[in-house]
């Protein structure tokens, strides 16, 4: 716990705070050749920009980031109701999506109810770069003056390329729209919760769980903190993935089976919309039922590169079960 909190005291000392409003104002100061990030604000989307700056990059830190964190407020509520990131070279050259590594949005002034101890993560994106949209009026609050985190992290390994940049687009609803609070909870097979990264074992690093060529099915047990009923369901993984499922052992329901399109070669290139779970009806999680998460990977034989995998899901859900939902955990 030390150790988080140090690293949070660092990330404040060395980003800052920016403000961002309704009149397209940049930040509260103007980002060094160092920082490389700009936050801004036009009507209803605020944009999150990083770079340029030139790949190959390191990561620092327990959250990996290849640029230092950066800190911003929003001056009044609103509710994040939709997100899309992209990676681009400055004169606007779209880039292969493996070069992102990730994208992680973190309100430093709400506690995590799925990591205990952190604050909540509440949006990103990896090579998945899902664009997302949340049921019609439902969104997840972005309170008024709280300090919010951006961490970003390009991919280690992408080839020499010079002016790289990066956005994370985060679509707002309307002020006065009315919107249905949505909390956010995340799981997976790899360990999610950076606070117990000293509890993974021999087969995870920083990277994902190790990729052994052939198949490779991994599945981890799951409790939930809270019950809720899920409108969406993010999904990441990486190169090689085959499959990411949610179970629920108790009741013997898969609540979420998520399919990637990949190329020939395993290469990772999309969840296509209709993978990716999305409706205002929802299904219910509670704290009594078991869970199992599992992530299916294979890795051609003659790939000799060591690779490394994750399957992960963001649930955005209300508190309580679905209206309607006597069972507290069906589908």
């Amino acid at each position: 716990m030390k150790l988080v909190t140090l690293t949070l005291m660092l990330s404040l000392i060395v980003a800052g705070p920016a403000l961002a409003d309704g009149n397209h104002q940049h930040g509260g100061h103007a980002p060094s050749l160092e920082e490389k990030t700009t936050v801004t604000l036009e009507g209803n989307t605020l944009t999150l920009t990083f770079g340029p700056m030139d790949l190959p990059t390191g990561h620092d830190g327990d959250l990996a980031a290849s640029i230092p964190k950066h800190i911003f407020q929003v001056v009044k509520d609103r509710h994040m109701i939709g997100y899309k990131s992209a990676i681009f070279t400055k004169d606007g050259k779209p880039l292969p999506r493996q070069w992102l590594h990730h994208v992680l949005l973190m309100n430093l002034d709400k506690d995590s109810v799925s990591c205990p101890g952190e604050p909540l993560f509440f949006a990103g994106a990896g090579m998945e770069m899902t664009e997302t949209k949340f049921p019609a009026g439902y969104g997840v609050r972005l309170e008024k003056d709280k300090k919010l985190m951006v961490v970003v992290a390009f991919y280690h390994k992408a080839l020499p390329t010079k002016d790289v940049m990066a956005t994370f687009t985060i679509e707002l609803a309307p002020e006065g729209a009315p919107v249905q609070d949505m909390d956010v909870y995340q799981v997976g097979v790899n360990v999610v919760c950076y606070s117990k990264f000293d509890q993974r074992g021999p087969n995870q690093t920083d990277e994902g769980i190790i990729i052994n060529p052939g198949l490779q099915v991994q599945s981890a047990p799951l409790k939930f903190n809270m019950d809720g009923c899920v409108k969406f369901a993010y999904p990441h993984g990486h190169d090689q993935l085959l499959l990411i499922a949610l179970d629920n052992k108790t009741t013997k329901k898969t609540l979420l089976r998520t399919v990637p399109d990949v190329e020939l070669d395993g290469n990772f290139r999309a969840f296509q919309p209709h993978q990716v779970f999305k409706d205002d009806r929802g299904f219910s999680v509670n704290t009594k039922d078991d869970y199992e998460m599992t992530m299916v990977y294979h890795r051609p034989l003659h790939n000799p590169e060591e690779g490394h995998g994750m399957g992960n899901y963001l649930l955005y859900m209300t508190p309580g079960t679905c209206p309607g939902d006597t069972s507290a955990s069906s589908h």
